[in-house]
């Protein structure tokens, strides 16, 4: 079960709390005017400076810097999108030693073999060679270790083996979405009134995440323009045509997952949970309406009978529009606490923005085409679905590991919200409760989990002994015990952390 992500206890203000700032003040009297003037600039630049720790140079999981940059390159795709800088300022510097541009060495034709097989090499062979012995890892295991610094492949056994990822598959999702529709692409509901104002249209564009706040903003938008009309009654449509295909998944009716639609309140929750399975709703859209009929009713306009599914005139006009968080913030929640739901929004507007239908085939094929665009291995790989619930899904654990490679390049700014995604071992997400405090990967590994019966994976990064940034893609089948493969993933992971160089 996905956990909530924790908010951080650091408070960078604790060293300017109240009673140090009084004691300054306290000093005031006696003071000559120049001594007094240049003590309230000390104390002015020193709060200036705390607030500019409070707030961070972080956006959505990326540094604005870069988030700026990326706004300013070319759009390779969504309608939706944050207005560009008129002048977009430098890339913020990367840390060469961690972010230095990946070679082409991530796509070698020996994938088991390391690039550099000198005595650190074995070294890290022999551990891992020891650690992917355990049974617990059930009949088939492969892995993968690349140095994201300079592309090399450190480690590779069974590399280029389709396996069933489960969960992991949402990190080429993710990759995917985020190269086809840039971090700040947003998903658009809309309400569209005919001609007369008597007919109103809920449109739905693919938010999973829209909630009852967003809806009442719409109601309030839309109340405002027919009241220029003078219209307080109205018949209430909803529009799902956004998507096309099958709604319901095929592992079909199921607390992980609701049925795939255009328009949905809360993921289609019917309790108040935001992560892990809940019961959800047969009909979403239907739903969705239903609780926008009735805020519309709560501000004076009626609707007359239920509303009926059913596309806008093409001569209607749009009267109001919620816009989603940005797609950095989706990509980061569908790791975090690997959203199921969200994780489908996002292959449906991949294939949206590719001109594919917005269905299970039409995203595996956007999907698809987006990472032949990156240059990883694809060969076995097959997206069956956006979020890994599906047992045809295929990856290799070369293509896992070099997605995450090419995520920390430091001239995709864009992909950042993949690694600031991804769970941090004991504190957020779905690894909240797999590292205890005493683990020695507790908070050193970051890493997108993957259960299905008989399937358990793991693929993530860290930072080793020497500094490196190295992504890692473990992949099991065939395992028996979730709970001790589950252990046996999180000691391969601890190991490039702790193992000494």
């Amino acid at each position: 079960m996905a956990e909530p992500v924790k908010r951080p206890s650091i408070n960078p203000l604790n060293a300017l709390r109240r009673p140090a700032v009084a004691g300054c003040l306290s000093k005031v009297n006696g003071w000559s005017n120049w001594q007094f003037t240049a003590g309230s600039a000390v104390l002015g630049l020193a709060l200036a400076a705390g607030a500019v720790l409070a707030a961070g140079p972080w956006d959505s999981g990326q540094r604005k810097a870069e988030q700026q940059w990326a706004a300013a390159r070319d759009r390779t795709g969504g309608a939706h999108h944050e207005p560009a800088a008129p002048a977009a300022p430098a890339p913020a510097p990367s840390a060469p030693a961690v972010l230095a541009a990946l070679g082409t060495r991530v796509d070698k034709a020996a994938p088991d073999e390391p690039d550099t097989p000198d005595g650190a090499a074995a070294a890290l062979r022999a551990s891992l060679d020891k650690l992917l012995d355990s049974s617990a890892l059930g009949t088939v295991r492969t892995a993968v270790v690349i140095d994201t610094a300079t592309g090399e492949r450190l480690y590779g056994k069974g590399a280029d083996t389709a396996m069933t990822p489960a969960s992991t598959i949402k990190i080429a999702t993710a990759v995917a979405a985020l190269s086809a529709l840039g971090p700040d692409h947003r998903i658009a509901t809309t309400v569209r009134a005919s001609p007369d104002s008597r007919t109103l249209t809920l449109v739905g564009g693919g938010d999973p995440t829209l909630d009852k706040a967003a809806l009442r903003e719409l109601a309030a938008g839309t109340v405002r323009a027919l009241r220029d009309r003078g219209v307080d009654t109205v018949r209430l449509r909803y529009d799902t045509s956004r998507y096309s295909g099958p709604a319901l998944h095929p592992i079909g009716p199921n607390e992980n997952i609701a049925p795939v639609s255009a328009l949905m309140l809360d993921e289609g929750r019917l309790d108040r949970t935001d992560s892990g399975p809940a019961p959800r709703s047969g009909d979403p859209a239907r739903d969705a309406a239903r609780t926008f009929a009735g805020l519309l009713k709560d501000a004076g306009i009626g609707t007359g009978s239920a509303p009926a599914p059913g596309r806008a005139a093409a001569t209607s006009r749009p009267v109001a529009k919620h816009l989603s968080v940005p797609l950095s913030a989706l990509v980061e929640r569908a790791l975090t606490n690997s959203d199921n739901d969200i994780a489908e929004a996002l292959a449906r507007q991949t294939a949206l923005a590719t001109g594919e239908p917005a269905d299970f085939d039409g995203g595996r094929r956007a999907v698809t085409a987006r990472l032949k665009k990156l240059h990883l291995p694809l060969a076995g790989a097959n997206f069956a679905d956006g979020s890994g619930l599906n047992r045809k899904d295929k990856v290799t654990a070369g293509l896992l590991a070099g997605l995450l490679a090419r995520a920390a390049e430091p001239g995709r700014p864009e992909l950042r919200p993949v690694l600031t995604g991804l769970p941090v071992a004991g504190f957020t997400g779905t690894l909240s409760n797999r590292y205890t405090s005493t683990s020695r990967g507790t908070g050193l590994v970051r890493a997108k989990t993957g259960t299905l019966t008989g399937v358990n994976t793991l693929a993530g990064t860290v930072v080793d002994a020497q500094g490196r940034l190295l992504a890692f893609a473990f992949l099991a089948s065939g395992t028996t015990s979730p709970a001790e493969a589950q252990s046996a993933l999180d000691a391969l992971a601890t190991s490039l952390a702790v193992r000494t160089r």
